[in-house]
């Protein structure tokens, strides 16, 4: 029997990379999942390929109305909500502070932080409902502990990331609710090109960068009973990057 055999579990931005790899691991330990992704189809080809009561629902989780009616979607179709995984993001164009425009700005804090945010408002909802507990994780990054040159808003929403899951943690604690945080440093997905690695390769200590299915294993860890004492802080995934 896996860890998570019998429950249920939303992954966000899930279509690709980290995200399909987390929901690939969560049913191969036993959940129903709901794969969740603006790219519809995307969200679709994964869900197919977990078979079983795996299944898509597109949703732009920068905004609030869509996070609610995914939540309510999965609630609908599994009849309960146990796990939440609130990953999909973007990253960010360098663009020096001075002239970066605040759309863009905005557009990366609505992605990668307003989104975990709804999410845990909107997963808590449920799983209170449901009386059960339950474990929001989210993928924060090691830019949640560091800074980096060209990057402020995705640095600020990943550090605001942290804050958040200590916040939620301890307001949610008394509903047998656990919050969590991932922080991954550079991992192989279709948003790191090989430019781009040649260019931090060196900033990892073990000498290459992570693979998807390494954060997974950690996501399906922390989401799981073994874990049950484990809330309100993040866990580096990261080849020694900020151990330096």
């Amino acid at each position: 029997m896996g860890k998570l055999e019998g429950k249920t579990a939303i992954v966000t931005g899930a279509a690709s990379g980290i995200g399909a790899a987390i929901a690939k691991r969560l049913a191969a330990e036993g959940a129903s999942v709901c794969v969740s992704d603006v790219r519809e189809q995307g969200a679709r080809d994964v869900a197919a390929a977990l078979g079983g009561a795996a299944i898509a629902v597109a949703a732009d989780v920068a905004k609030e109305d869509a996070v609610r009616e995914l939540v309510d979607a999965a609630v609908s179709r599994f009849g309960r909500l146990d796990v939440l995984v609130n990953n999909a993001g973007i990253g960010e164009k360098d663009v020096p502070i001075e002239e970066k425009p605040a759309a863009a700005w905005q557009r990366v804090i609505d992605t990668n932080l307003s989104s975990v945010f709804y999410g845990i408002k909107h997963g808590a909802r449920a799983m209170k409902a449901g009386g059960r507990g339950g474990v929001i994780v989210n993928i924060s990054s090691i830019l949640g502990s560091v800074g980096f040159r060209g990057a402020p808003a995705y640095v600020a929403a990943k550090h605001g990331v942290q804050g958040l899951t200590r916040a939620a943690a301890l307001e949610l604690a008394p509903a047998g609710i656990r919050v969590v945080a991932v922080q991954p440093a550079f991992i192989h997905t279709p948003l790191v090109t090989a430019e781009m690695e040649a260019a931090v390769l060196a900033l990892h200590p073990i000498g290459r960068l992570g693979e998807a299915e390494e954060v997974a294993a950690l996501v399906a860890f922390l989401a799981s009973g073994e874990a049950g004492f484990v809330t309100g802080a993040g866990y580096l995934i990261d080849g020694g990057y900020t151990a330096q």
